[in-house]
């Protein structure tokens, strides 16, 4: 009994050692910004970086289309199918609500029956472009934690650009090009994420992976690997996390790579499923899009392991005397050293790099969490 109760503790032991092998340990998360402490003056608090849980970000976005009319359904419409050009027995009617493809549906609960999406307006003005641009805003930096995953309905299209911005859409920087041809598309050679190394993680490539042949039945996915930059540092499956914190750290950029406050999708050429576009049948030419899946959490320069959604509007929960929706500023009077963002070494707890009150003099005085000048 004796020798069957300690091999069974000897196997949980290994299930547990395995488990701790497999998976990112908990102080990956920096999920918790401070403690108490005993120390020999008594009670005191140890400071550690912090953030928030990564989190379904599109709850959060405000979505913009250019040019505004191009949602299908005003006037009502009939389409056809790519793969058969005589099934023509969908219809969009923005003034019907079973008929209607508004953008919302583009993130609304996925694994309805029959699916949800929204729709453009067919090619109706070939050869001319069609062309839409799909805005996602936060009006908040969020830092993007898992891969941009966009989900067709009407074929992947044959070409499109995915940007982000720093400055809350002032400005725009391509994120990654994809086409059925990138050479003659946007006169890039044609990369995977799968070419990238450590040294040029953060270069801009044009993929043919999610647009190059009539895959629509098989495949309706178009991804931005994150992940897979991530495994550059931090391994295959991610064991090694401690790697890719000191390398945000570190290196320069890198942080801000994987920081937004808006995505833009810019549609340029709807899926075709041929080599030719069939003038006589342009109903079967439109985009479609049924899911758009963003994860994230708030950038909150480790000084914050909360972020709510108060008003319309995003913002972190401040700690280490920070303040401001970024936690990017120190509070009134915690101006005993600069600001400045918190760092994730030395692992596992970081360094809080907390504001702090001023030196005491005669014309202050100090009350805990509070500084104020007499």
């Amino acid at each position: 009994m004796l020798w069957s109760l300690l091999f069974t503790l000897q196997a949980l032991c290994a299930s547990v050692a395995h488990a701790m092998q497999h998976y990112p340990a908990a102080w990956g998360h920096y999920d918790v910004c401070k403690s108490q402490i005993y120390t020999e003056e008594g009670l005191a608090w140890d400071y550690m970086a912090c953030q928030p849980e990564a989190t379904d970000m599109t709850k959060y976005l405000r979505v913009a289309l250019d040019p505004p009319n191009i949602t299908c359904g005003d006037p009502p419409e009939t389409y056809c199918a790519l793969e058969n050009p005589y099934m023509c027995n969908n219809e969009c009617d923005a003034t019907t609500e079973e008929l209607a493809h508004p953008p919302e549906l583009m993130f609304d609960f996925e694994g309805r029956n029959p699916t949800t999406f929204w729709q453009s307006t067919s090619w109706k003005k070939y050869p001319k472009p069609l062309q839409v641009n799909l805005t996602l805003s936060w009006n908040k930096t969020i830092e993007l934690t898992d891969d941009i995953v966009l989900t067709f309905e009407s074929g992947r299209p044959e070409q499109m650009v995915l940007e982000k911005s720093l400055d809350y859409g002032r400005t725009w920087t391509p994120y990654q090009f994809y086409a059925t041809d990138c050479l003659d598309a946007f006169t890039m050679e044609p990369k995977t994420v799968n070419d990238l190394t450590q040294r040029t993680l953060l270069d801009i490539i044009c993929t043919e992976d999610y647009s190059r042949g009539y895959v629509w039945k098989n495949d309706k996915t178009v991804r931005f690997e994150i992940k897979d930059r991530f495994a550059l540092f931090a391994g295959p499956r991610l064991h090694n996390m401690a790697s890719l914190y000191g390398q945000l750290d570190t290196t320069k950029n890198l942080r801000d790579f994987f920081t937004i406050t808006d995505l833009r999708i810019r549609l340029l050429k709807p899926a075709t499923g041929a080599t030719m576009v069939d003038e006589n049948n342009l109903s079967r030419y439109f985009y479609a899009i049924s899911d758009i899946k963003v994860q994230g959490r708030c950038k909150c320069n480790l000084h914050a392991n909360s972020c709510v959604f108060d008003k319309g509007k995003l913002g972190c929960e401040c700690e280490h005397n920070t303040t401001g929706p970024d936690c990017s500023r120190c509070k009134r009077h915690y101006h005993g050293r600069a600001w400045s963002v918190g760092s994730y070494l030395p692992i596992p707890k970081g360094t809080a790099n907390i504001c702090k009150c001023p030196t005491i003099s005669a014309h202050q005085y100090y009350q805990p969490n509070i500084c104020i000048k007499m």
